[in-house]
């Protein structure tokens, strides 16, 4: 079984995450980043599959220089291969180019039984693009999985929603993307992070991928930010002296706010 594990390069959660001044998108390059913490779910459910099922997996990202690092992560945890999509034109893609750019970089890559992602990305949180790139792709999408299952050409996924438990399966090839709830992900060895320098990434640009520009980036985006401002610094509260009385002045700040 040949997996395909689309992965991204994030600003650290930790950090001071901001917006470029010049156009309104996240400051990628002034702050530090890192492997999504979600994709990397992804990649250790993937190797676990691999592992019952033989196979290799391969890690996708599209990004800035930067985002080498994602995939070197992966690379270290496991993965046997990578690959790097990187254009100066990407700068400011929407989801819908980036699921475009992924499903040509998908196809180039060629055969494989399943494209794992992770739910979501934690600098977006939109969780639209594994959707979108099966529908680019015309595979079966299987979301939100708790637990994954190969059985055959038949890929079995467990969904726990708020209400119900739901099983869920489609053929392969599918996309599947994995929740936080779904395993443990290893940590790099020492072994693993000296194997992975010898491990082979490919480079690859839109015009390896016959993408035209005009079909990313900033200008081909639906939405655009058009300002920001920054978050004001939290207030001092108030403190109230306890002088007998107060459990009523506790009452009346909160009655002047509607909180009761």
């Amino acid at each position: 079984m040949d997996i395909v594990v689309l992965v991204k390069h994030v600003p650290d959660a930790t950090a001071d995450r901001t917006f470029s001044g010049a156009d309104h998108t996240t400051d990628r390059a002034g702050v530090d980043g890192l492997l999504s913490e979600l994709d990397e779910y992804a990649v250790e459910e993937a190797l676990k599959l691999v592992d019952a099922h033989g196979g290799e997996v391969t890690v996708l990202t599209m990004g800035p220089e930067q985002a080498l690092d994602a995939v070197r992560k992966a690379l270290q945890m496991g993965a046997a291969a990578g690959v790097h999509v990187v254009d100066d034109a990407l700068h400011g893609s929407d989801a819908l180019a980036t699921s475009l750019v992924l499903a040509k970089a998908l196809d180039k890559i060629g055969a494989y039984d399943m494209v794992l992602t992770g739910m979501a990305s934690t600098d977006g949180g939109m969780s639209v693009v594994p959707a979108m790139l099966a529908e680019r792709l015309g595979v079966p999408h299987l979301g939100f999985a708790a637990e994954v299952g190969v059985e055959g050409s038949t890929v079995r996924i467990r969904r726990d929603g708020d209400s119900a438990t739901e099983t869920v399966e489609g053929s392969l090839p599918a996309v599947v993307a994995v929740t936080d709830q779904i395993n443990e992900p290893r940590y790099p060895s020492f072994k693993g992070i000296m194997a992975a320098k010898k491990k082979p990434v490919q480079t690859w640009t839109l015009a390896d991928l016959g993408v035209d520009v005009a079909q990313v980036g900033l200008s081909a985006a639906w939405t655009a930010v058009e300002s920001v401002t920054a978050r004001p610094p939290r207030s001092a509260g108030e403190v109230v002296t306890d002088e007998g009385d107060g459990g009523a002045k506790l009452a009346e700040f909160l009655a002047a706010r509607k909180f009761v």
